[in-house]
Parts: C-alpha cells; sequence; structure tokens
C-alpha cells in the first residue's frame, strides 16, 4: 500500500486491521504482476479475474475481505488527494461477489483434494492414442507430483523441463510465493509404474507434440496437431473436471487445486514429514501446510481404523 493510503488509514483504523489489509493488498499486486495487469489504477475486469482465480480455493469470506482491502485501498488513496477510481465500486464487481456466495455459500472450504487412486482412475480414462489425451496425462500428473498451481502449469514453458538421470527439474520462472522472480525449481523422480510415471508423460507429449520450445501445454488444432497457443489457467481447471466427471465425481467440489491439495494431504497421510511437503509444495508458511497435514490426521491412527480394520 502506498504511503500516503496508510498514513490515511492509520486515523481510523487498528494496527492488526491495516496489517491485514497489507497482506492481502500485497497478495493482489502478486496476481497482478503474474498476469501482467496494474494493479494501481486497476480496472473493474481485473478484479473480477481476480476474485475467478481466488473461487478455486479460497474461502468466500477471504474473497470478500481481499476485495475489502483492495477497495480501503483506493479509498484511502482518494481521501489523501490521489485523483484514482475505485474500481471495487463497479457493477460487474458487485455482481460476481453476488454471485461467488449464490454459487458457493458462506461457508466453502476449498477445492476437494484428489488422491492418488483416484487420480489413478482419472488417468485410466483417457485416450492417449491422441494427442490431447497425451497434453491431458502429463498436466494432471504433472499438477499433482509437482503440486503446481493452474497459473504455474500454464505459465511453463518446454525449456523449463530439464531431465536428468532421476527424473525431471521443473523450472518455475514466476510464482505466487516468489516475488522476487527469482525461479523456484521442483524435482520430480521418475516412479516404477510407467502408466502412472510423470516424468515418460510429460516426454510422451512433448514428443508427440513436436516441441522444442514455447509453451508446455497448447491447445489443440483439428489436425491434431499442438498450436501455439498456450493453454490457459482456465482450460487446466476444465480438464481436471472433465477426467473428475468420468470417474463419477461431482465435477464442482474439484478444479486444478485439487490436484496441489490431493498431493499434500495425501503426502501427510503416508507420514511425509512437514517440511518435505513445504518444499515440494512451496509454501511460505505453514498455516495452509498444516491444514492438510491436520486433515490427514482425521484418518491417520483413527481408532475405528483400529477396531474394525484389523488383519
Amino acid at each position: 500500500m502506498s504511503a500516503k493510503s496508510l498514513n490515511s488509514l492509520a486515523g481510523t483504523k487498528a494496527k492488526n486491521t491495516i496489517d491485514a489489509y497489507r497482506s492481502d493488498w500485497d497478495d493482489f499486486c502478486d496476481w497482478c504482476k503474474y498476469h501482467k495487469q496494474t494493479s494501481f489504477p486497476a480496472t473493474a475486469e481485473t478484479i473480477v479475474n481476480y476474485i475467478n482465480d481466488l473461487a478455486d480455493y479460497a474461502k468466500t469470506a477471504t474473497i470478500r475481505r481481499r476485495v475489502s482491502a483492495i477497495s480501503e485501498n483506493y479509498n484511502a488513496a482518494i481521501t489523501s488527494g490521489i485523483k484514482v477510481e475505485n474500481p471495487c465500486r463497479e457493477w460487474i464487481v458487485k455482481e460476481a461477489l453476488t454471485g461467488l456466495t449464490r454459487l458457493k455459500g458462506g461457508a466453502q472450504t476449498g477445492k476437494t483434494p484428489i488422491y492418488w487412486d483416484q487420480l489413478c482412475d482419472m488417468i485410466k480414462c483417457i485416450d492417449t492414442k491422441g494427442l490431447g489425451g497425451l497434453r491431458d496425462k502429463a498436466v494432471l500428473l504433472l499438477g499433482f507430483m509437482g503440486a503446481f498451481r493452474r497459473s504455474e502449469i500454464s505459465g511453463l514453458d518446454v525449456t523449463d523441463i530439464k531431465r536428468v538421470h532421476q527424473g525431471i527439474i521443473v523450472t518455475v520462472r514466476q510464482s505466487k510465493t516468489d516475488q522476487q522472480q527469482m525461479g523456484q525449481q521442483v524435482g520430480i523422480p521418475c516412479i516404477s509404474d510407467d502408466d502412472f510415471d510423470c516424468v515418460k508423460a510429460v516426454e510422451q507429449w512433448i514428443t508427440a507434440a513436436n516441441l522444442v520450445d514455447g509453451p508446455l501445454f497448447r491447445s489443440i488444432l483439428k489436425n491434431n496437431t499442438a498450436s501455439k497457443n498456450r493453454l490457459s489457467s482456465k482450460s487446466i481447471n476444465l480438464i481436471v473436471k472433465k477426467y473428475v466427471s468420468m470417474i463419477g465425481l461431482n465435477p464442482d467440489l474439484y478444479g486444478a487445486h485439487s490436484l496441489r491439495h490431493g498431493f499434500a494431504t495425501y503426502a501427510a497421510l503416508n507420514g511425509v514429514e512437514e517440511r518435505l511437503i513445504m518444499r515440494q509444495t512451496r509454501h511460505r508458511s505453514v498455516e495452509m501446510v498444516r491444514r492438510y497435514i491436520n486433515e490427514a490426521d482425521l484418518f491417520v491412527n483413527n481408532p475405528i481404523s483400529a477396531i474394525f480394520n484389523k488383519k
């Protein structure tokens, strides 16, 4: 937030409130930077797109608080004499928030995680004879194994994939948790089951699509060749929903974030240490990771299993 905005807020808001506004504003600025949008001044359309992205994983209350923080920053700027319009007052932003409440309700808890056995069932539904199937398989396995956000999957280039003896190293050039844009590297080892090996799936896609550079994941043309156009983060979301539906699950409960959520929770269920999960998910704070671990702990050493699942 600007110095003028902070000074204006300081007279009317508690310190904790100002700190929360600053954190929410920073999140919005990071999102705008990644999507090459202007945060100040921002358009109402930018605010709506930000809301839609948050809707994949954040609670309704969190989204409303973020928009409120953005609005307060603009109000404070206006009060301090900066000539700018508050985009949060536009009707399309209000409609987006109203629609969000109708769609998600007030007690939304994020996308349902996709566990490994469910992912395997989804992979089995894919027709890998066509180029689109090879791409979708690579998207799903990479999204899960790398615990990537959908924007990170969409933003990958072919040159971001480096083959080494143990597997592949994926370089994420821009990420929500990499504000300095230093780049983050994620290791994905080979696994023994070729049908579900992420490394093999990514290599098969690259080879079949004849990719040398440019976007890693692309739309497919009618002649079954890869276009030059990068697959959008929205398309990544739709791929997940498509195969979730094919195994009989409700697609409204799942999205691209289900892969990331699923990896973290599944890792916790298998006793993986917190620090190792965080290294793969690249969370800066332990708060979210511990939510996944606590979710897994509901079933680890559960007394019902001890009673009814005796060997």
